[in-house]
């Protein structure tokens, strides 16, 4: 995945959605790292730190079928 489509914390969400995280921004993964935690996000918002881990993250859009 590319950067273009991924999304650090810190950054605004390009549009609304429902997001998750992919990885840690320091590549750190805990067991609580694969708790599928999905948050959502208002255009112009801020993505916030991973919520399990409390540390930078790179986030995802979730499909929406």
């Amino acid at each position: 995945m590319t950067d273009a489509q991924r999304f650090k914390t810190g950054e605004k969400a390009p549009e609304a959605g429902i997001y998750k995280v992919e990885k840690l921004t320091s590549d750190y993964q805990s067991e609580d790292y694969f708790n599928d935690t999905t948050i959502e996000l208002a255009e112009g918002e801020t993505f916030p730190p991973a919520p399990a881990e409390d540390e930078s993250a790179w986030w995802v859009r979730v499909p929406q079928e």
